[in-house]
């Protein structure tokens, strides 16, 4: 009889949890996005021939930002930074948080040899090839312009891969949304914005670990390859590529949207 009474409270606990969820997956809405502009202030990131990382992410964001603020009236945008200032990576992730984001989307430029081009977006992960950790590598490489980096990120070596690999599992709760969310931009930038796509990948980037939603680091293109430096920094080019994220944003939004 005992028994009985314990697999009945365990099946009727099950039940109300099981409905919690139900009623949590009906009413879910994709309502605040956080737009992170890559590097700013001290921090200039990579450099092109005419201009610098920090200003071409944060006119991206910008226009981004504004597209979904038009055309999507339900959705709350936060930014991480508005103006050419220095936020650390930490809080990058903790405006993200503490505004309980849906997405946290991190807007960036890249840098090799003058001959490489092409988007690629990333997600948190283990990098699978050199090239992945070279990026992130590159990318984390601004806590060396915070005071207390060391502290604030558990002894993190911005140059060990070591380190990189450590902390990668964090961010894995939500891997599946934002590899849907990441697919979702390299697809519009290859099919509707006609530019080269590298791909989707994965990496330990700093700016993700901390975030607790699905989030995505966003390469637009190589500033040190002068075709595309030039693109990037067109005002055509720039709404092409905003159109495209703001398109991804849309229909991952749409799409979880419909899985209620």
């Amino acid at each position: 009889m005992r028994n009985i009474v314990t697999v009945s409270v365990l099946a009727l606990l099950f039940c109300l949890c099981s409905s919690n969820r139900l009623e949590y997956r009906k009413d879910y809405k994709v309502r605040t996005v956080v737009i992170d502009a890559g590097h700013g202030g001290k921090d200039n990131g990579c450099n092109g021939k005419l201009s610098h990382e920090a200003d071409v992410a944060l006119s991206l964001a910008l226009q981004v930002g504004k597209l979904i603020e038009s055309n999507l009236p339900d959705v709350k945008v936060v930014y991480t930074r508005k103006t050419d200032t220095f936020v650390e990576l930490i809080d990058r992730a903790g405006i993200a948080n503490k505004n309980n984001a849906d997405l946290f989307i991190s807007i960036h430029l890249n840098s090799g040899p003058a001959a490489a081009y092409g988007t690629e977006t990333y997600s948190m992960g283990l990098h699978t090839s050199k090239g992945n950790l070279d990026v992130a590598k590159r990318e984390n490489s601004v806590i060396l312009h915070e005071d207390n980096y060391k502290e604030n990120y558990g002894g993190f070596d911005p140059n060990s891969p070591q380190s990189h690999i450590l902390f990668t599992l964090h961010q894995s709760a939500y891997m599946d949304n934002s590899l849907r969310f990441a697919q979702k931009v390299e697809n519009e930038f290859k099919n509707k914005v006609g530019r080269h796509s590298r791909g989707v990948k994965q990496a330990g980037f700093l700016v993700l670990w901390k975030s607790y939603m699905p989030s995505v680091l966003i390469e637009c293109g190589f500033l040190t390859n002068p075709t595309e430096e030039k693109f990037l920094n067109d005002k055509t080019g720039q709404s092409y590529m905003a159109s495209g994220i703001y398109r991804a944003f849309k229909d991952y939004k749409r799409e979880l949207e419909a899985m209620n």
